[in-house]
């Protein structure tokens, strides 16, 4: 199978959208840091709720934040004339892999190392 690097940059440019998107519904940017405009709640009484809200939003934010990297980075490897190329072992990235997951910047056996 052929690598379609012009799918794949519109994959990832539909998918960066998404993830700015739901970035902003949570209340932050594209940075992800949190508005000061975001209310979580103001009284006393409803500190933990409001602590425990704020946790998950924040885990939330940091979960999408770093999907949003991801697709960054292989946007820039796109523009770098290196997507599909390991950055760890400078290897050939799957195409089925970069089919499943075009956000990928490592091969299968780089990723498998960096998760142990």
């Amino acid at each position: 199978m052929a690598l379609d690097i012009k799918k794949a940059e519109q994959v990832l440019r539909e998918e960066r959208e998404q993830l700015v998107h739901k970035l902003d519904e949570l209340g932050a940017a594209e940075t992800g840091d949190l508005r000061s405009d975001l209310d979580f709640g103001g009284s006393f009484a409803d500190a933990a709720a409001v602590t425990a809200e704020r946790t998950e939003v924040l885990g939330l934010v940091d979960s999408l934040k770093g999907q949003l990297d991801d697709v960054d980075a292989a946007l820039a490897h796109i523009e770098a004339g290196t997507y599909g190329i390991c950055d760890r072992c400078g290897n050939k990235i799957g195409a089925d892999r970069l089919e499943f997951r075009p956000a990928s910047i490592l091969c299968i056996d780089c990723k498998s190392r960096a998760a142990t």
